[in-house]
Formats: C-alpha cells, structure tokens, sequence
C-alpha cells in the first residue's frame, strides 16, 4: 500500500472549532502532527474527504451494504423512510423515529406511553430543517440527503438494548465500548478485546458493576472487523439481542473528537492504534483527499456558518426541551 501525505492546515483556518476543542480539553489541538484520539478524530473531520463516508453514516443508505457484506439477518428492519411523517403513526409499537443525517436525533415510542405525535412531526421537521454537519464542522454530514426513518424498537420494547461500540483500527478490533442505560442514567464501561475491563472513563461515568460480555461477541468482533477493514479507523456499533448480532452505525467521527478520557493519557493510548494506520491508502485504490489549506473566503464562512448553526441549534434544543420534557 502506498501512503498518503499527512495534513498540514493552516494554521488560521477552522478557528472556530479549535476553539471548541480548547474549551473542552484546556488546550489547543496539533493537527500538524496528531498524536491523541481527539485529534486524530479534528484532523479527520476537518482535513480528510473519503467519498465512501457519507454512504456510510447515511442510517438508509448503509442498511444495503450492510446486507451485502454480513447478511440480511444483520439488518434492523426499515418500517419506513420518507421526509414527511403521516398524520397519525400507522406502525406497531414499539418503534423509533431517527434522522437519516444526524447523530441524537431519535424519538422512542413504547406501548402503552402517552404520545403527542403533533410535537413529534415539528421536532422531526426541525431536524430536516436544521444543517447539522456545520454545527460541529461535521463534513460527511452535508453529504448526506435529509430523510427520516422508523424501525422497530429491538430488545424487551421498555428500555434501549445495550450498546456495544467497536473501535477498528486497520481492521482489527482493540476496544469495545459499552453503553447502559442511555436514557436516563447514562454510563459507559470500556474493554480491550478480550473483554477485560479497562481502568478509566470516556465522557460518561464508569458503571462499577460487572459487565457480562455479550452472547454473540466473537461473531460481532468478526463481523466489526469485516466492515472496519478498508478504513483505518471506524467504530461499528452493533447490538446483542437473545443472542441474535445487529449492526446499529457507522461512526467516523467518534464524539466528534471532543469525548474526554480520563485520565488523560487513554486519548493518547487509542491515538496511538490510529497513528499507525494512518499513513496507509485505503483498500480499493481509494485514497482520502486532505484539504490542507481553507482560503480567506471559505474561513470566513467556516466561521459565520458555524457559529450561526450552533446557535441555531441551542435555540432548537429549548423548544426541544419544553416540548418533551
């Protein structure tokens, strides 16, 4: 494999999400040389272009490639997708409401639980309104055609089914990261491989109980590994229900590169996975595109579309919050 040259941004360009990331972790981002997670995930999403993303972090699109790679079986059921939501939900409950183009954009709708499905079509319509991929410099995001989708709700239906979080590098599954109770009260436990526990916390608390590894892990770490392989990082979520694997999304951008660990030598230790793949071409012939340097104009709108969505988006979340709750 041949390699690809490593960015060298400008240092004036993209001000505005440096700036995000000195407020979250205390300092400034290297994206010359990125050594920690965190950057590694900036430079990615600030300087790489891989035209295979967008189809991947598409929750409509990526269901077919997921299918042609694992199998059907693999595949949450669509109950439909569409940009304008019917007047009344004709789809058995349990079930969810996402966005196709968005990260924690999800309405649950569980048997027997009240339901004001008015609010439910206004907030849809505001995520197929609102430009998420400037919100937080999120190129693949823009790429992505605005749609909605429902699926049935797996598991029990009551609560969300346990996440597991497969971190790829260069095709091979170093850590998985466990996700409990999301809803409520939301912890995170992390593991190496072979599911033994590591010492630290990534954004959420750690959950102190015992973590019993899923039934179908072997099967779900092959199948991570399988759809990880052409890139040099991915994180491939999936579930685990009564034994039965499903594959969840594709994250490119993990937290979009602002999740703190704790303590902090972890952002290192996972960037150190990626830093070496990193130089590597993509499988396929595929390179990435590095856009190394922004001119004065495209600053200036990186600047003012950015700020404008994130206030937008902040103005959102408070109709958000007292229409649910």
């Amino acid at each position: 494999m041949s390699s690809v040259e490593p960015p060298r941004p400008h240092r004036a360009a993209h001000v505005l999400p440096r700036l995000i990331y000195l407020w979250r972790f205390g300092r400034l981002p290297d994206l010359a040389a990125p050594r920690r997670f965190s950057e590694l995930v900036y430079a990615r999403k600030l300087f790489e272009r891989d035209p295979r993303w967008p189809a991947l972090a598409d929750k409509v699109a990526v269901k077919a490639h997921v299918a042609a790679v694992l199998g059907d079986p693999w595949v949450i059921p669509t109950l439909w997708h569409g940009t304008a939501l019917p007047e009344a939900p004709p789809w058995p409950r349990p079930f969810v409401l996402k966005s196709s183009h968005a990260s924690q954009q999800s309405v649950f709708v569980r048997v027997g639980e009240p339901l004001d499905w008015a609010a439910v079509r206004r907030r849809a319509a505001r995520w197929l309104r609102r430009p998420y991929a400037p919100l937080l410099h999120e190129w693949l995001y823009s790429e992505i055609a605005p749609q909605l989708l429902v699926e049935p709700l797996i598991g029990c239906g009551r609560v969300l089914p346990v996440d597991y979080k497969f971190f790829v590098f260069g095709g091979r599954v170093e850590f998985i990261q466990v996700d409990l109770d999301r809803e409520h009260r939301h912890r995170r436990v992390m593991f190496d491989r072979a599911w033994r526990r590591l010492d630290l916390a990534f954004e959420f608390p750690a959950d102190p109980r015992s973590v019993a590894p899923p039934a179908s892990l072997e099967r779900m770490i092959a199948a991570a590994e399988t759809l990880g392989a052409p890139h040099d990082f991915a994180r491939v979520d999936l579930y685990d229900v009564d034994g039965q694997p499903y594959f969840g999304e594709f994250t490119l951008y993990p937290g979009s590169g602002l999740d703190r660990f704790r303590p902090g030598i972890w952002d290192l230790h996972f960037g150190s996975y990626w830093a070496e793949q990193r130089p590597r071409v993509r499988s396929g012939g595929q390179t990435v595109r590095l856009v190394h340097r922004a001119g004065r104009s495209e600053r200036r709108a990186d600047r003012h579309h950015g700020a404008r969505a994130l206030g937008a988006a902040m103005a959102e979340d408070k109709i958000d919050e007292r229409e649910h709750g």
